[in-house]
């Protein structure tokens, strides 16, 4: 099944969403992770469709085809919860499932602890684990912000003379994913430029944002989250530190599955067992 692209607005700005829907009641929205886009779910989408679901995968502010936030605006974290609650009431059927992967799995599990009584499940997929950030490290973390951000308005995008070149880039980064897989993401995630091709993310997501991760906010909202959770995490994905998370009664009652021969872009490596184990957590 192919999608069919959707445009919405959300929160001001016109977020290209992308859709495959299996006709019943029950909306599964997954959001994507760091410069990534809607198409990381392509190939475990149709398969969630197939089952009968409602599957919606939006690119985030500045990411894909969504609008960048223009002069004067930034991308702080909050932001996206803004645009997701804006995503889930124009989108959303009567069931609403969360599946996220990185950054879009920190983003859906704030939302269903904003929101307990509207998300009937939702699938981490290598949530963030972050380092508690002292405070005293704040000033230097925010001149070092304003100094990003000025750099990043004035840079010029990096320009791949090919989309092979492009896809090389892919999997310089992540040497698991698939070439035909590498080559598809760098034709629908880069635009043509003078000399080439350029990716599409606003290059402000490369620049530390001020505000640092503090665990005592993360699990103030992770302690409000009432609906099943599913942990997926790939046997060779990003290493699980002291989390504070794992102490709030959410996490110790979500189910942990390890995804054997994926790292951290389990969705590039495993989208079959993927795939499986979101449609066995849904149909429960």
């Amino acid at each position: 099944m192919e999608p069919v692209p959707r445009s919405v607005v959300a929160n001001g700005l016109s977020h290209h969403v992308l859709e495959w829907d299996g006709g019943g009641p029950s909306t599964v929205l997954c959001l994507h992770g760091f410069l990534d886009r809607s198409w990381a779910y392509h190939r475990v989408a149709p398969a969630l469709a197939a089952a009968g679901h409602h599957v919606v995968a939006p690119d985030l502010r500045g990411h894909g085809e969504t609008e960048r936030v223009g002069p004067g605006g930034y991308y702080y974290f909050l932001d996206y919860l803004l645009d997701l609650a804006d995503l889930v009431d124009a989108l959303a059927r009567d069931e609403l499932n969360l599946v996220g992967h990185s950054m879009g799995a920190a983003v859906a599990g704030y939302y269903a602890g904003t929101f307990p009584s509207r998300v009937a499940r939702a699938a981490l997929l290598e949530r963030p684990r972050l380092p508690d950030t002292p405070l005293a490290s704040v000033p230097e973390r925010t001149a070092a912000w304003i100094a990003g951000a000025r750099r990043a308005r004035l840079a010029t995008p990096r320009v791949h003379p090919t989309l092979a070149e492009a896809a090389r880039r892919i999997r310089e980064r992540d040497p698991r994913c698939p070439e035909e897989e590498a080559l598809f993401l760098a034709r629908h995630g880069t635009r043509p430029v003078a000399g080439g091709f350029a990716f599409l993310h606003d290059p402000l997501h490369l620049t530390r944002g001020p505000y640092p991760f503090r665990a005592e906010v993360a699990a103030a909202y992770w302690s409000a989250i009432r609906c099943p959770l599913l942990l997926l995490d790939g046997e060779e994905g990003s290493p699980v530190p002291d989390d504070p998370l794992a102490r709030t009664e959410a996490f110790r009652t979500a189910r942990r599955v390890v995804v054997e021969g994926a790292g951290h872009m389990l969705l590039r490596h495993r989208p079959a067992e993927v795939a499986r184990l979101l449609l066995r957590f849904l149909a429960e």
